[in-house]
């Protein structure tokens, strides 16, 4: 059986007078959690302003769960957390997450138990009644995250939370994106921490100057970009002898010694490399220790997708 589309982009184009915003951008995602990754100005802002009727299409169409946007019944499913802070600062965050859902449609007790559920869930249980111009950048940022979980979406839009985080609450930020995936939301992440939507999802959507790159697995994208031959770095005893064997491979690209215990290559046929290597080592009695490729992580794909003048895959 297929996987179950929830979000859907038909050919969708966005200008804002001369400025193109999105370009024929089609692209299909399920449940779980999508990283998606762009440089400034890629058109990530202005997919998720399509995706929740911020902003309409100038051509194409945005469906979510094959309901069109926008559309009421489209919006009840969506939660939207957007980069940008608009909060009143002197509320307590009790209050201002319970006047949005009071805003939704919640009659009063409804919103103000939703309000301190979701603001529980995103563990501000202990600041529920401070004033939100006292809260630090990730307190601001889980208020926000609060607000887009106050009726339970199927699908939750996060633009750039973690902007502005220092390492432990970019931490726990990641921690909740990932039980809200564990229960079968469709969550859409923007982000330039490409290290920390790695620990999250290996799906990814990349755009550029409003195009779409690559969709789908990151490890699975990096195998298409066929015109970067992959790294390899191993650590072993002989390098210098390991490297005497792997030259006789016929999809060996290159070899260096960045040190006496240091081997690095290129292959055009990583898969094969790697069923090679430990009879190579065996036949030549060398002991590895150590083995990678600084190629196959999401930093790498990002780089090679948005600064290769052809872009795209192969």
């Amino acid at each position: 059986m297929s996987p179950e589309v929830v979000i859907e982009f038909n050919a969708v184009s966005k200008w804002y007078g001369v400025v193109l915003g999105l370009r024929e951008v089609s692209l299909r995602i399920g449940r779980g959690i999508t990283g998606l990754l762009g440089p400034n100005g890629a058109g990530k802002s202005t997919l998720l302003k399509v995706l929740t009727g911020e902003v309409s299409p100038s051509r194409g169409e945005v469906k979510v769960f094959g309901q069109r946007v926008p559309s009421l019944d489209a919006f009840k499913r969506i939660g939207y957390a957007p980069e940008i802070e608009v909060f009143f600062e002197e509320l307590t965050a009790r209050e201002f997450v319970t006047a949005l859902a009071q805003a939704s449609g919640m009659d009063g007790a409804t919103a103000r138990r939703r309000a301190e559920e979701t603001l529980h869930e995103v563990g501000l249980e202990k600041a529920l009644d401070r004033r939100v111009s006292t809260y630090s950048k990730g307190m601001r940022q889980r208020t926000k995250l609060a607000q887009a979980l106050l009726h339970d979406p199927d699908v939750v839009l996060l633009d750039e939370p973690m902007t502005g985080l220092d390492p432990l609450a970019r931490a726990h930020m990641g921690e909740l994106i990932q039980k809200l995936g564990a229960r079968g939301k469709a969550v859409v992440v923007s982000s330039h921490i490409l290290d920390e939507v790695e620990t999250m999802t290996r799906q990814i959507v990349v755009l550029y100057k409003g195009q779409l790159l690559a969709q789908g697995d990151v490890h699975a994208i990096r195998a298409m970009i066929d015109r970067h031959p992959h790294r390899v770095a191993l650590t072993c005893d002989a390098p210098r002898a390991l490297a005497s064997a792997l030259v006789a491979l016929p999809s060996i690209a290159a070899l260096r010694f960045p040190s006496d215990t240091t081997l690095e290559f290129e292959t055009r046929d990583p898969d094969a490399c790697y069923g090679a290597i430990p009879k190579l080592a065996l036949a030549h009695n060398v002991k590895i220790t150590a083995l990678s490729s600084p190629d196959d992580n999401l930093a790498a794909v990002f780089r090679y997708l948005t600064t290769d003048p052809r872009g795209g895959v192969s």
